[in-house]
């Protein structure tokens, strides 16, 4: 199916054209998309029909924030929820779309006079520097990482985007001098196609590996999605692309020639300036982002080399623009260097200066639902200490794989969901390379669900044991407290008196639908069985 293109520009003129027009909010939803678009619209003198197919018990916490709040004239706002009606969208003048919705084939959107979304009309109407990130794996991490340094370094910055917060509720707090960081998913860059309104000053992608192949059938539309990122950008910004090979030859249909991966396609593709990460050292001509062992040091430095034309000169050492950014960090995981690694780039070229931003993400500690060490405790019948991490914005089995790779020790893995028409042998490779094999989980509780039907067999070819799957979290963690408390538990966990904490990852490697609202209502509900099982308040983190 051809990718939708929608008209240049805006429908809005400018903020006070709003007033008086009827708006229709397709999608209220409960992540605060839909809720900031209600805000603003009444806020600026609009009539708002808010539409969803969800029910008002469904919708309770997002309905009970809005009618709580005596700021908002609602006498201009209606809900029409449980279902669509064609009059809501062919008598508005403006439909505001979820970007979870499709365009194509949706009859309801084809009535419509004119379709927005929260990012189109904030990057119309904003002056504000945009650093966007887009990517498979990686996009909540490197954006947090680049707000946290930045407002650190003094700027006054913003983070909007997929992460949970529309760029609407600070639109009229940005000028040319406030950075706003966007996290972008492939759905929200797809309803920013012909509009043009894109135009960031710095656009990173980070590791592409396949996802949403239920929505989008193949790897080249799904990328064709990403690249919208630099569509509109000029040889005054920048492009932040990975360096090291993946699987591009065998994910595309139509390989282009000279390129080995997916940055090797986005450089060529770009008009912005290239710069590339790698997990290894960059060739010398080769400028971006990398990791090295220095001599004396027993782990991977991270560094930044740059033109001399980019750099600040008031830091630049004299015939030297490699610059150490970053040591230890606080978060785990090889993938975790790559994100904080990118964040550092960014913020070089933000001109801040390299000691500082080494200081600054030193002391970043991730953030929510991405592998966050949330408690810890010693089960009092067995003595085994364990560490418990909540990283449910796994929602891809790669990303399940750098899971269990994060950690020096073996983990004790819960995983298992939704499919979403994925691949879960990039897993399996993890759980049955030799190389990875001191890093093999002591044990695998599974949720049930799609995706775990897939999931299973590879175990069982395999002859990896598991337990589960399991039809409710509870029920998930009922078990393994259980098995903690067996008298032989020592021995089944493979831990002894003196051993360090045993990591307990969440980490599903699938969506969450069906058993749960969505991931971070997964994460949380996994954080408060997790507390209300085993919390111990002297031990607690």
């Amino acid at each position: 199916m051809d990718a939708h293109v929608y008209p240049e520009g805006c429908f809005f003129k400018s903020l006070d054209d709003i007033a008086g027009k009827k708006i229709t909010v397709m999608g209220l939803g409960l992540n605060g998309g839909g809720e900031a678009c209600v805000r603003f619209f009444l806020k600026h003198g609009a009539f708002v029909t808010v539409t969803d197919m969800k029910s008002a018990v469904d919708l309770a916490p997002t309905l009970k924030r809005l009618a709580e709040d005596e700021s908002l004239d609602k006498s201009r706002l209606s809900y029409v929820l449980g279902q669509h009606r064609m009059e809501d969208f062919t008598d508005a003048d403006c439909v505001i779309k979820n970007p979870g919705v499709k365009i194509q084939g949706n009859a309801y959107l084809s009535a419509a006079k004119a379709i927005e979304t929260d990012l189109s009309i904030f990057l119309h109407f904003t002056k504000a520097p945009i650093i966007a990130v887009t990517g498979s794996k990686g996009k909540s991490s490197t954006v947090s990482a680049i707000h946290y340094g930045l407002e650190h370094a003094g700027f006054k910055t913003f983070l909007g985007g997929n992460i949970t917060v529309s760029p609407l509720t600070f639109l009229e707090e940005t000028d040319g001098t406030t950075p706003v960081v966007l996290e972008l998913s492939s759905w929200q860059l797809a309803d920013l196609r012909g509009r043009k309104v894109l135009k960031p000053k710095i656009a990173i992608i980070t590791k592409i590996v396949p996802d949403h192949q239920n929505w989008y059938g193949d790897m080249d539309s799904y990328v064709a999605d990403k690249r919208l990122i630099y569509a509109d950008q000029d040889a005054d910004d920048f492009t932040i692309v990975g360096y090291d090979d993946d699987d591009y030859l065998k994910e595309t249909a139509t390989p282009k020639e000279g390129c080995c991966s997916w940055g090797d396609l986005f450089a060529s593709e770009t008009k912005g300036t290239v710069l590339r990460y790698s997990k290894s050292s960059l060739p010398p001509e080769v400028y971006g982002a990398f990791q090295r062992i220095e001599s004396g040091e027993k782990f991977m430095s991270g560094f930044v080399r740059l033109p001399e034309k980019f750099l600040n000169r008031a830091s630049a050492e004299k015939h030297e623009n490699v610059k150490k950014v970053m040591g230890n960090l606080l978060v785990p995981g090889e993938h975790m260097k790559t994100n904080v690694l990118n964040a550092a780039l960014a913020m070089c070229l933000m001109h801040v200066v390299p000691e500082q931003i080494t200081n600054i993400l030193g002391k970043w500690q991730g953030l929510p639902h991405r592998l966050e060490n949330f408690h810890r405790m010693t089960v009092p019948a067995s003595g085994i200490a364990l560490s418990f991490y909540n990283d449910t914005c796994a929602t891809v089995p790669e990303a399940t794989a750098a899971a269990i790779k994060a950690f020096g020790d073996r983990v004790i893995l819960i995983c298992g969901g939704t499919d979403k028409g994925l691949d879960f042998s990039p897993l399996m490779e993890t759980l049955t390379d030799p190389v990875y094999k001191k890093n093999r989980p002591r044990k695998i509780y599974l949720l049930a669900g799609t995706g775990t039907e897939k999931f299973v067999p590879l175990l069982k070819e395999n002859s990896i044991d598991f337990n589960g799957p399991y039809t409710s979290l509870e029920g998930l963690l009922e078990s393994f407290k259980a098995d903690l408390e067996d008298e032989n538990a020592q021995r089944a966990f493979g831990f002894f008196k003196g051993d360090a904490e045993i990591p307990v990852v969440f980490s599903p490697g699938a969506t969450s639908f069906g058993m749960f609202t969505n991931e971070f209502d997964r994460g949380n509900k996994f954080k408060d069985q997790v507390l209300s099982l085993w919390e111990d308040k002297k031990n607690k983190k």
